[in-house]
């Protein structure tokens, strides 16, 4: 999720990849079980050293391992200076959202693994200001996607070299995930890196419009989909709203012989949650309550479904500059929602 509410390849890479993704590493990426999912959080920052404290690192980890979860997400971010711009690198210096420097990346993998938990490693782009990383639409294509390839096997790399069980081409970058040759060399480049799975995160509305998911050995979706119209506790309402959205999953999952991870999924404590899960100012009421139905709802939704792979939920933490107001924000940390996920999950 955003912060706010939100390279020429020809037809034989296209063979290569298409097998490379269904052969190209030795194992399934997500076993069927429900004991098996992926169960997780994810656990931003957008401080340069944000990731450089290993008490509170070993804090929140511990904390995340006892709710029951297996799974960590590490989202470290660059930025573009506009949405059509062409290059893409770390924050300037003084910029109010920074990025992670890469020793707190590997800290933060080490003390995850050191927990027991597997880490899925999911880099972002993003935009200044309030602007969703979804309206992302380069001048020149070519030049976006060389800078592009530079980000994502700086990663891949990182995530080769520390063992990361999982690892993200992209997130919800709808603008351009449209370019299916582009695409097919960004993943060569990844795949010639990092030897594990890969996921594509994309948006509730875009997953449809991708076009590589043969090239990735899992569909990601980030379900923020709106869930009422109006302020609920009603968790049976609830449910009923994500059963046709379930069955286009399941259907969609059948038909591109993947199965489907929420790469994210959430809801902030206030009242009016469920309305638009993507945004983080739905209003200035804390409402705990209709964030624990949503946990609730969406849990008991996907529970029995064999091509669900499981969920990690935004966020568990965010530090520092990613949250307004942890009585309002997305954690569900010492929240009725809490409770919901220990009740699943342990």
């Amino acid at each position: 999720m955003t912060r706010h509410a939100r390279c020429l390849a020809g037809a034989v890479l296209s063979i290569v990849l298409v097998a490379t993704a269904t052969s190209g590493w030795a194992g399934d990426p997500v076993p069927g079980s429900a004991q098996q999912r992926q169960h997780g959080f994810a656990l931003p920052t957008y401080s340069r050293d944000g990731y450089g404290d290993t008490q509170i690192l070993e804090r929140h980890l511990r904390d995340i391992a006892d709710v029951g979860a297996g799974w960590v997400q590490i989202t470290p971010t660059w930025f573009q200076a506009s949405a059509d711009a062409d290059e893409i690198t770390r924050a300037p210096a003084g910029a109010v959202w920074q990025t992670p420097d890469d020793a707190g990346v590997r800290k933060v993998i080490a003390l995850s693994h050191d927990r027991g938990l597997k880490v899925l490693l999911k880099p972002h782009v993003d935009l200044p200001g309030a602007e969703s990383r979804g309206l992302i639409r380069p001048r020149d294509h070519a030049t976006w996607f060389a800078s592009y390839t530079d980000f994502i096997t700086h990663y891949a790399d990182l995530a080769g070299r520390t063992g990361v069980e999982q690892f993200a081409v992209g997130t919800e970058l709808e603008g351009v995930s449209g370019d299916r040759d582009k695409w097919l060399g960004v993943i060569r480049a990844v795949r010639a890196r990092y030897p594990g799975p890969l996921v594509y995160a994309a948006n509730y509305d875009e997953y449809p419009r991708v076009a590589f998911w043969d090239a990735v050995d899992l569909i990601g979706v980030d379900a923020y989909w709106p869930l009422s119209t109006r302020p609920t506790h009603d968790v049976q309402a609830l449910e009923q709203t994500w059963r046709p959205i379930r069955e286009e999953l399941a259907a969609f999952a059948a038909e591109r012989g993947r199965r489907i991870v929420f790469t994210e999924a959430g809801y902030v404590s206030q009242r009016g949650s469920t309305t638009a899960p993507y945004s983080w100012t739905i209003s200035a009421t804390p409402d705990q309550a209709e964030q624990a139905a949503g946990y609730e709802a969406l849990l008991a939704s996907f529970r029995s479904q064999p091509w669900w792979a499981g969920v990690f939920w935004w966020v568990w933490d965010v530090t520092p500059h990613g949250s307004r107001d942890d009585v309002l924000d997305y954690t569900p940390r010492d929240k009725e929602a809490e409770k919901v996920v220990r009740r699943w999950w342990t």
